[in-house]
């Protein structure tokens, strides 16, 4: 038994048994060996050399920026969807759930095409949008609309999970004190999930900023307008090798500092129910801790 810092006690985990670490071992290789591999190749003398071409820069600034942007996006769109999703008992949430979750599974070149004939020129939408005036295929915003589309599954499926798994007890100790919805969502669940909310937005970020199959058919390569730097990686890898590689150890880079960024930070530790208990402060004193009730009263005082 451990006793964590609020006086609880938890159980130790089990182990784990020894015959698992052999696939396990099998599996970090298939990962690590290519990455390895990878690294290996990179021409180190003239790394900063080969990412800092114009070419290079260009795509790096414009991933950045429309990878920004798209997180924006899926903020907006995917927290009200999954907070939906999460919460609302009705038929309906098992098929919109599988509509949001398809390119996860989906080809994103497929993405591309779906994108493609619904906002081209000869879309659905796209059609009625170039009356208007409003051309979106093979711009700029079909990279972001792209990006939206690939990555928007990541931060609903990670904000829709934690939603499920917090203690809604918390949201009905705020609702008997008189506090309406919107603020019980402000001041008590999203507090609660952030962590979720937090992993699900760099995910976000991470996708859109690797995005490439779904860009090249929507959006094409037009440097300076829709080519990210995974199409510039693409391109250089015939032109010119060396680059290719280096920028690819770019982004693989970016995607080490996310996995740390999300699960680098450790579990927080959740408040327990309602009433209070007894833990000790620095100097070995005794002070109450504030159960659900507690909490939450301080959290609505809060303005």
């Amino acid at each position: 038994m451990l006793r964590t810092r609020t006086g609880t006690r938890r159980r130790s985990p089990v182990a784990a048994p020894a015959w698992l670490f052999l696939p396990a071992a099998v599996g970090v290789l298939v990962i690590g060996l290519p990455i390895a591999g990878l690294a290996a190749t990179v021409p180190w003398d003239r790394f900063l050399g080969l990412i800092s071409s114009p070419s290079s820069l260009t795509a790096l600034r414009l991933s950045l920026q429309t990878a920004a942007a798209a997180t924006v996006i899926v903020v907006v769109l995917g927290v009200p969807m999954a907070i939906l999703l999460a919460r609302s008992p009705g038929r309906w949430v098992r098929p919109v759930r599988a509509v949001v979750l398809v390119p996860l599974v989906l080809p994103p070149v497929v993405g591309g095409l779906a994108l493609l004939y619904t906002f081209g020129r000869g879309g659905i939408a796209g059609a009625r949008l170039q009356a208007l005036g409003i051309d979106i295929a093979f711009s700029t915003a079909a990279v972001v609309l792209a990006q939206v589309f690939v990555s928007l599954p990541f931060l609903v499926l990670s904000l829709e999970g934690a939603l499920r798994g917090m203690d809604t007890r918390y949201e009905a100790v705020a609702s008997t004190l008189g506090a309406r919805p919107g603020r019980v969502l402000r001041k008590v669940t999203l507090p609660m999930v952030m962590p979720g909310l937090v992993s699900g937005v760099v995910l976000a970020f991470a996708r859109s900023l690797g995005e490439f199959g779904a860009t090249i058919t929507f959006a094409g390569s037009l440097q300076g307008r829709t080519r990210t730097l995974p199409l510039e990686i693409y391109l250089q890898r015939v032109d010119d090798p060396d680059a290719a590689v280096a920028l690819s150890m770019v982004l693989i880079v970016v995607a080490v500092v996310v996995v740390i960024a999300i699960h680098g930070r450790g579990a927080r530790p959740r408040a327990q129910g309602g009433r209070s208990r007894r833990a000790r402060n620095k100097d070995g004193t005794r002070r109450d801790v504030p159960g659900a009730g507690g909490l939450v009263r301080s959290r609505l005082r809060e303005e």
